[in-house]
């Protein structure tokens, strides 16, 4: 702390109050303002990172998809599937890269309710 806050402290503590200019920061105060300053800085971009990651799809393959159906399984059931602008036109998943028949299947495949 430096010699003006004590100054003023000890006049503070006798009753007597002055105006004054300086600002009297500690360095504790200093370093957690830092740090308060620095973290509300850096939410955005984590946010925008997280929201990036969850937007990627995975690959066809990593899923094992196949155009064709497995029983009462595929994908025009399913609840990741977009379906295309005809029932038996291509469409898209919400999870898998690429275009995806609507009589296709893979092993993340999840009944619509």
């Amino acid at each position: 702390m430096n010699l003006e806050c004590k100054k003023l402290r000890r006049h503070a503590g006798d009753g007597e109050y002055e105006m004054s200019n300086n600002r009297c920061v500690s360095r504790r105060s200093f370093i957690g303002g830092a740090a308060l300053l620095a973290g509300a800085a850096a939410t955005p971009g984590l946010i925008v990172c997280q929201t990036a990651l969850a937007q990627q799809k995975v690959p066809a393959a990593s899923v094992k998809y196949q155009d064709k159906p497995n029983g009462n399984q595929q994908c025009s059931n399913c609840l990741q599937f977009v379906p295309g602008s005809a029932p038996t036109a291509m469409g898209t998943c919400k999870v898998v890269d690429g275009p995806i028949s609507p009589s296709g299947y893979c092993i993340i495949w999840f009944a619509k309710p």
